[in-house]
């Protein structure tokens, strides 16, 4: 999804900026220019949005984080049997 390549493409960014902006030892001026710079980066690239996405079709609720993907995809790959080890319940 476009959401994941671009927080794989700022990650490192978003590292380094929180780095300088957290490092203490650092003068205040440098420190608030890396936090502006941080809030600065687009939103859709922070770990949160990328974690709570369907990895199919990009839905943001009902997730199942074990697999990453949506309840009624999880249900729809279930049922082919394209996910190993998940079977139907049978009473």
């Amino acid at each position: 999804m476009k959401r994941r390549q671009l927080f794989e493409r700022a990650e490192v960014i978003r590292r380094a900026y929180l780095f300088v902006a957290r490092n203490e030892t650092l003068p205040d001026t440098i420190r608030t220019r890396a936090q502006q710079a941080l809030h600065r980066l687009p939103k859709k690239c922070t770990p949160t949005e990328v974690k709570n996405t369907c990895i199919k079709t990009g839905k943001a609720r009902g997730i199942n984080s074990e697999f990453k993907l949506s309840r009624i995809q999880f249900r729809l790959d279930a049922n082919r049997g394209k996910i190993p080890g998940v079977k139907r319940a049978v009473w």
